[in-house]
């Protein structure tokens, strides 16, 4: 008997590009499928995108909890566990989570970062590696623990980094692989697999 699809939750603040290319990925054979899309910001254009897709969406505005972390988390895991979900993928989640939340799904929650890890966590990536005069740059997907971006890889993706890139056009370059990257390793790892993919 087959096994029944692997309930995926995706986090996003923002339009979600990284999340379209997760959920659209979720078809046919593969063994997941999107449950849930949850921003910290109801104004996240990523969320009417999921709606129009046919996900559940939610939003737990992160500005009124003014640096109560805990009491953020808190809100944050009330629609998130009532999805059940088996996998959580961050898709351009910008707020920090605590280790009491990450422990709480050790091994089941997946990042995307937009640079070749252990190089530049953060912010501001292209331009760190820009200015670090790097030949190449591109993006990470890796398990999420407590420490900000330094869980196990499970993928990388390289791109070139060509004479007259500034951040923007550089950027542009890495997030098409982000797209081709992220849908990979949620593929591998949701069938056990967590064999890094090297694209």
């Amino acid at each position: 008997m087959s096994q029944p699809p692997k309930r995926v939750a995706l986090l996003i603040s923002g339009g979600g590009s990284n999340m379209v290319a997760l959920a659209q990925s979720m078809t046919g054979d593969h063994p997941a499928r999107p449950v849930l899309v949850l921003s910290n910001d109801p104004a996240a254009k990523g969320l009417a995108r999921a709606a129009e897709m046919g996900i559940p969406t939610a939003a737990v505005e992160h500005r009124p909890f003014k640096g109560d972390r805990a009491a953020f988390e808190a809100a944050l895991l009330e629609p998130l566990l009532a999805a059940e979900p088996d996998v959580i993928c961050l898709a351009g989640f910008m707020r920090i989570l605590t280790g009491a939340f990450t422990g709480r799904f050790a091994g089941r929650m997946l990042n995307i970062h937009p640079s070749l890890l252990p190089k530049y966590p953060g912010l501001h990536t292209h331009q760190r590696a820009l200015d670090a005069g790097d030949t190449e740059a591109g993006c990470s997907v890796h398990e999420v623990i407590a420490d900000l971006d330094a869980g196990p890889l499970l993928g990388q993706a390289r791109v070139p980094v060509l004479a007259g890139d500034d951040a923007d056009s550089l950027a542009a370059r890495v997030l098409v692989q982000e797209h081709r990257l992220y849908p990979a390793v949620l593929r591998r790892f949701v069938a056990g697999d967590r064999t890094p993919v090297i694209l």
